[in-house]
C-alpha cells in the first residue's frame, strides 16, 4: 500500500520511490509483479500524474523496476539480487568455518562462474 503524506518533509515523488523501494526490498513486492500505471496510482493518490512517473524513472534508474512499453512496468529482478546476497552469506560463513582465505573462497567462485 503506496500513501503520500501532504505534510511530510519529503516531496510526494520521494514518498511513493522509496516507499516501492522498501517494498521491493522486503520482498512485498517480488520481482515480475507489475505496479500500477502511472495514471491509475496518481488518481488513488491524488497526485499528479507527472509525480508519479518521476518516481518510477527514479526507480527504474535504479534497476528496481523495468518498463515494458505499453505493457507497463514491473519490479525487476531485485528479488534475485536479495537470494544471491543471502547464498553469498552463506558461502562466507561456510568458508569462514573451513578456514579459507578470502582470496582462496573468491577464487572458487570465479572458476565456478567461468564454467
Amino acid at each position: 500500500m503506496i500513501t503520500v503524506d501532504p505534510n511530510a518533509p519529503e516531496p510526494p515523488f520521494e514518498q511513493i520511490r522509496a516507499r516501492f523501494a522498501e517494498q521491493i526490498e522486503d520482498g512485498t513486492l517480488p520481482a515480475g509483479e507489475r505496479l500500477p500505471t502511472v495514471r491509475r496510482l496518481a488518481d488513488d493518490l491524488g497526485v499528479a500524474a507527472n509525480t508519479v512517473a518521476r518516481a518510477y524513472r527514479e526507480l527504474e534508474q535504479a534497476h528496481l523496476i523495468e518498463t515494458r512499453g505499453r505493457a507497463g512496468s514491473f519490479v525487476a529482478g531485485a528479488g534475485v539480487e536479495r537470494e544471491a546476497r543471502a547464498a553469498a552469506a552463506a558461502y562466507a560463513e561456510r568458508v569462514r568455518a573451513l578456514g579459507m582465505t578470502a582470496d582462496e573462497a573468491v577464487g572458487l567462485v570465479r572458476r565456478a562462474l567461468e564454467h
